[in-house]
């Protein structure tokens, strides 16, 4: 019998993950209870188990009101969807003009607009497609007519980004402004949307000491920052992950390899320069992208290759899928695994609801949920520091004390008070305010014990006094006696 470990998941934070198979399902992972530690369960699952409905890519709209879905399928299908409940808003086909099945010319890249969807209002959507022939279009369509009467509305645009090879990878920028497309046979380029212009192209590098030119060949992509179109990195099937500035030249400003497999899946950090990579063999790091230094592999081996990587926008999280039919939550900081879900089928693609939230987790807790969520909370003092209100009030509560102990006088006795005095020394380091106030206290003291005379003295003082008249009387006797 093999060895086998169990690997104990301490959970996440309230979230909410939607994935995509290649069978055609798309599964709701859930993580409600407590804050932090949450178990994610398989919640809803929609569609039909179909291979020729298998997900080749999707892309979420999740604003709060109304927000979208849409899904591409291998059958030349795409559809929107509620992310909410999983109903069907309108379906199309994605044929083209020059008689091409959709079978033999799939979708390669989608994204939903959502900003030109807030410019056209909500009752309309906005889809931009890429086939992996370079065949890209931009289509509007109006939501309020039912599902099998929607067509294109507006002026939708169809161009060619293709130069004889296959495109494997795609990215829009946080702007929806570029279009960023790279693949097999095919260097990356960008082109502006509203143009439909290609405005920047890459360079293959050049030949290794042995004379070895790298065959083109690109299989993920993304921008480094919502807000900056000019630097983005990309994989290759020659398992390097390159780093390119189109402001700054056209082959890639830093370059370095990640293990022995293609690279499969890129995403970005929201910090702006680190970045996850996922690759053909289950291996999952991430790279400090201005260095190229490896910060550190995720703890765990995924047993199949990693297809999809998707960053959680409030929550330092990181969910990870691929063809082991496993969702991995990862935490970014301590790279340890949070949990695993087992969904039955390979899967292709993993996307996060930014909008969601754990009513009970915000109820038992909220301070930690607005940690999470990044609010500014006032540090906790250390219990050794003391607020100045405190200090203050402490003061007062000493000096009543002494006050009390000056007006009783005698009724003390010295030596009650010389401990008290030896005990709030070895209390531990007082102030030199404390210091003086304990001299002041010494000499409130002996002026005390001045006053009182010898009927009111100690009963160390009064012993003293004895044994020295005790003295003279001896002495007395003894002159007596010689005399």
């Amino acid at each position: 019998m093999p060895r086998t470990t169990t690997l104990e998941c301490p959970g996440c934070p309230p979230l909410r993950a939607l994935t995509f198979d290649e069978l055609g399902l798309i599964k709701v992972i859930e993580a409600r209870g407590k804050q932090g530690r949450a178990e994610p369960k398989l919640v809803e699952r929609w569609g039909d188990l179909d291979s020729s409905k298998s997900v080749l890519a999707a892309s979420l709209d999740d604003r709060k009101s109304d927000p979208l879905l849409a899904v591409a399928r291998r059958n030349g299908m795409i559809e929107v969807l509620n992310p909410l409940n999983g109903d069907l808003r309108f379906s199309v086909t994605n044929s083209s003009n020059n008689g091409v099945q959709p079978e033999d010319d799939p979708v390669a890249g989608l994204h939903l607009l959502a900003k030109k969807n807030l410019e056209l209002a909500s009752r309309s959507c906005t889809l931009l497609t890429c086939t992996a022939k370079g065949n890209a279009s931009i289509r509007s369509f109006e939501l309020t007519k039912p599902a099998s009467d929607v067509t294109s509305t507006g002026s939708s645009r169809t161009w060619s980004v293709g130069a004889g090879g296959n495109i494997l990878c795609s990215k829009v920028d946080g702007s929806e402004n570029y279009f960023l497309f790279g693949g097999k046979r095919v260097e990356m380029n960008v082109w502006d949307l509203d143009s439909c212009a290609k405005i920047w192209t890459a360079k293959p590098p050049p030949k290794n000491t042995l004379g070895i030119f790298t065959p083109t060949w690109f299989t993920s992509a993304t921008f480094l920052s919502k807000d900056d179109h000019r630097k983005f990195v990309a994989g290759t099937n020659s398992h390097e992950v390159r780093l390119y500035d189109i402001s700054a030249q056209r082959r890639p400003v830093i370059s370095f390899e990640f293990r022995e497999t293609a690279i499969k899946s890129v995403a970005e950090d929201l910090d702006g320069y680190t970045i996850y990579v996922g690759n053909g063999s289950g291996d999952l790091a991430s790279f400090d992208i201005r260095t190229g230094k490896l910060l550190g592999c995720f703890l765990g081996k995924c047993s199949g290759s990693i297809r999809s990587i998707a960053r959680h926008p409030d929550y330092p999280v990181i969910a990870s899928c691929g063809l082991d039919s496993y969702l991995r939550l990862w935490n970014v900081k301590t790279r340890q695994l949070l949990s695993a879900v087992y969904l039955k089928q390979p899967l292709s693609n993993v996307l996060f609801d930014s909008n969601f939230a754990d009513e009970e987790a915000e109820v038992v807790n909220p301070p930690a949920n607005r940690l999470l969520h990044g609010e500014h909370i006032a540090p906790e003092r250390d219990e050794d520091e003391t607020p100045p209100v405190k200090r203050k009030k402490s003061k007062e509560k000493k000096g009543s004390k002494t006050e009390a102990k000056e007006k009783t006088g005698n009724g003390e006795p010295c030596q009650d008070n010389e401990q008290h005095i030896v005990a709030e020394r070895d209390e531990g380091e007082t102030p030199p305010l404390k210091r003086k106030k304990s001299k002041e206290k010494k000499g409130s003291k002996k002026e005390a014990k001045a006053k009182s005379g010898n009927n009111e003295a100690c009963d160390d003082g009064g012993k003293k006094l004895k044994s020295k008249k005790s003295s003279k009387r001896l002495k007395r006797a003894d002159v007596d006696d010689l005399s």
